[in-house]
């Protein structure tokens, strides 16, 4: 493979690559009735003037598949840490004990377990929308070099277009296997 058309193609995938990853990390928040700590990952509390993370803050654990426990590291952060949480609006009700604040993941109802699938729907989307953009810059960064001086011969050209669009399709087709697995989790009651 010529030098520059590597280079194009190494970062078309670093791009996918990078949706991909993206679009793990938003399934992972997405909750599916069991009790996950990637949920919080959105979730900032005002630690002295600053805000961070609660997993910067504190330890989160599942008890159980239905019960997560967070153990702030500092006594003073459990009203913050509980005032974060019921101000992100997640559904969620602390339970603060003193000690450490004790989270019931309720049961979703069948409306909600739909919703949460179109919500998963969207991310899968919008993973795809930047695979597509990836793509799309990778083709035209082929056309300049079709262009340049020296030109790239035509038949390398359509080569590294039909690698491309293969490299396309075989990450559009992770998206879809990562929504169907999620779609899957949601829906299992």
């Amino acid at each position: 493979m010529n030098p520059e058309v590597k280079k194009v193609y190494d970062a078309a995938e670093g791009l996918m690559t990078d949706a991909i990853n993206y679009l793990e990390s938003e399934l992972a928040k997405i909750r599916a009735g069991k009790a996950n700590p990637a949920i919080f990952d959105n979730v900032s509390v005002d630690y002295y003037g600053t805000k961070m993370p609660i997993n910067q803050t504190a330890n989160i654990n599942t008890q159980d598949a239905r019960t997560l426990v967070i153990q702030p590291w500092e006594k003073a952060m459990l009203q913050p840490i509980e005032k974060a949480i019921q101000a992100a609006n997640l559904g969620l009700n602390p339970q603060n004990d003193g000690v450490l604040i004790r989270i019931s993941v309720p049961p979703l109802t069948e409306e909600r377990r739909r919703d949460l699938v179109k919500k998963a729907k969207q991310e899968a989307e919008d993973a795809k929308v930047g695979i597509r953009a990836a793509r799309k810059d990778a083709m035209e960064e082929i056309k300049k070099l079709k262009a340049a001086k020296p030109p790239l011969p035509e038949d390398e050209a359509k080569e590294a277009e039909a690698k491309i669009q293969t490299l396309t399709d075989a990450y559009v087709s992770k998206c879809d296997k990562h929504l169907e697995n999620k779609e899957k989790e949601i829906m299992t009651v």
